[in-house]
């Protein structure tokens, strides 16, 4: 149903991708701090100009949510497109793969398409609703494994929000014993993606934003996986908390990380 926007956000990621390139064959980009650890380069800028550029001339009434220029605290009505120009900016600063390009369109709350585009390896993840998840024009699927201790978990680690810390390095402490163990791309948005082809059997963080989970929850999704807060419930989006996998592993890490985490910690 929504193949046009499916294909407008292919193109813009490519497109996007292209500048990225670009900057990182050229070493020519000029990096600046938004915030303490959280970096903005030239290629993340004209990436995200490029990619608006090319959504707005199919769909130029629609909106747009995306890291450096647009901010909201919930979504809107209708739709709206939520943008990471370069998910893993940090990465790719340092000339260090993974780093994405992550589109996700949501209309009145509810994600219908996704494009995310690791731009170093050129592996392309996409869904529509309902019509399942692909690699490349591949179908995945996330993984079939329900043991923990046969399971790869995937999380990132805080630059932000150091107050738990503590908590957090205590849920990595039990995981390492308890999982075949855990992996640290630099960037959600491939996480998801691993999820949903099953490189790995989950996922948990705190501190994303939107533009970090909306592409990928979607993928997760069509791919047979599921997603969901700290909690178990579904403020995932901006709630700064997300756990994702199959239905045993979200089970598994939502204890995991209620076993060390606040009440008060486990929500905004």
């Amino acid at each position: 149903m929504y193949q046009k926007e499916l294909e407008t956000a292919k193109r813009a990621a490519n497109e996007a991708a292209k500048i990225i390139r670009d900057y990182a064959e050229n070493e020519s980009f000029g990096v600046e701090l938004k915030g303490k650890n959280d970096l903005v380069t030239d290629a993340d800028l004209a990436s995200e100009k490029k990619i608006i550029e090319v959504i707005k001339t199919e769909f130029p009434e629609d909106q747009f949510l995306a890291e450096e220029s647009n901010t909201y605290t919930r979504l809107p009505d209708g739709r709206i497109w939520i943008i990471d120009p370069i998910d893993g900016t940090t990465n790719f600063a340092h000339g260090f793969a993974p780093y994405c390009v992550s589109i996700g369109f949501w209309i009145d709350g509810k994600p219908k398409a996704a494009v995310i585009l690791e731009v170093a390896h050129n592996e392309m993840f996409y869904a529509v609703e309902g019509e399942g998840a692909c690699l490349n024009g591949n179908q995945i699927h996330i993984s079939d494994e329900r043991e923990p201790s046969r399971s790869l978990v995937a999380t990132g680690f805080p630059y932000s929000m150091f107050d738990l810390v503590d908590p957090y390095l205590k849920v990595l402490k039990d995981l390492m014993q308890k999982t075949h163990g855990i992996r640290r791309a630099g960037a959600a948005s491939y996480d998801l993606c691993c999820v949903a082809a099953g490189r790995v059997e989950g996922f948990y963080e705190y501190g994303l934003s939107p533009w970090d989970v909306a592409a990928g929850a979607l993928i997760i999704q069509e791919a047979g996986g599921k997603v969901t807060d700290w909690t178990g419930s579904d403020n995932w989006l901006f709630g700064r908390r997300i756990i994702a996998g199959n239905e045993v592993m979200c089970s598994f890490l939502k204890d995991q990380v209620q076993a060390h985490f606040s009440e008060k910690d486990l929500e905004v």
